[in-house]
């Protein structure tokens, strides 16, 4: 799958929905568990983006630790005889809403996990058609305050470009001018010490999901984001967010015949974004938080 697509699970011993819409993994509704490691207990919310291996969880858990998965509503234990083929530890299922299930390791670390449909035209029709994640994937719209449709604007303000919300923006690197498109993704490096990896995130303005091929923590900085072709940082010095103050990095994205710097928030989940002060006057981002 090219697309940053969200699952939607329930419980297989109760039924029940298993998504938190008020905590968000990846920018999309979580998957909430209780879970056991030992003698700790605590709660486990699993990004529900497929390919994507974050969490949020309240208790620490050791690397290669094998976890205990429990139903958040009844707190019956989910478990399956299946072993995972990598590492052999126990399989954890869970059920799709739009038929078929999903089964993840309960392994920390281990990233083997696969999706059995049980209908599997009748899910690809509830996945792309009545969904619309073929166009977009999951997107919540923010409460932003702007000027109502009832506002007269002036003659300059009525040249300014407005990209909507939604719009597909194609990123360069502002160093190599290479595209950051990968199979309909922005593909960026990232690098925290000695980790190495990448983060995919949605190509379309507003919409704030993203994967990556290493544990990245929510809330937190995600590392120095490099050009996939080039290796060049894309931090910006001297500039920081707005909304948290975290470093920002810094793409190159077309609109009418120029290229525009971009600014987006370095910081896990935030979803600051801006253009320079020399691009606001004559482009406007749609609900975005610059305004």
């Amino acid at each position: 799958m090219n697309e940053l697509i969200c699952l939607n699970v329930n419980c297989p011993v109760c039924g029940r929905s298993l998504m938190d819409d008020e905590i968000l993994v990846d920018n999309c509704p979580s998957y909430k568990l209780q879970i056991k490691v030992g003698e700790k207990e605590g709660t486990m919310n699993l990004s529900s983006v497929w390919e994507s291996y974050n969490y949020l969880c309240d208790i620490e858990i050791p690397e290669n630790s094998i976890i205990k998965i429990f139903c958040s509503h009844f707190n019956s234990e989910i478990i399956s005889d299946a072993e995972c083929e990598v590492c052999k530890a126990p399989m954890i299922p869970l059920d799709l809403d739009i038929g078929g299930k999903i089964d993840i390791c309960s392994r920390v670390g281990c990233k083997n996990h696969f999706v059995k449909f049980v209908d599997f035209t009748f899910a690809l029709k509830n996945l792309f058609n009545e969904s619309e994640l073929s166009v977009m994937p999951y997107y919540r719209k923010m409460t932003i305050s702007s000027k109502g449709s009832d506002t007269t604007l002036s003659y300059e303000e009525e040249k300014i470009e407005i990209i909507k919300s939604g719009s597909f923006l194609h990123p360069f690197c502002p160093h190599c001018k290479k595209t950051l498109i990968e199979n309909n993704l922005v593909k960026l490096k990232v690098v925290r010490g000695k980790t190495k990896g990448f983060i995919m995130l949605s190509p379309y303005l507003n919409v704030f999901t993203s994967r990556s091929t290493i544990f990245l923590h929510e809330g937190k900085k995600i590392g120095d984001l490099r050009c996939f072709h080039c290796d060049t940082s894309l931090m910006v010095k001297d500039k920081y967010c707005e909304e948290c103050e975290s470093e920002v990095f810094k793409v190159a994205v077309s609109a009418r015949t120029k290229l525009l710097d971009f600014y987006l928030c370095s910081k896990k989940g935030c979803r600051w974004h801006g253009l320079s002060k020399d691009d606001l006057n004559d482009i406007r981002l749609e609900d975005s938080l610059e305004w």
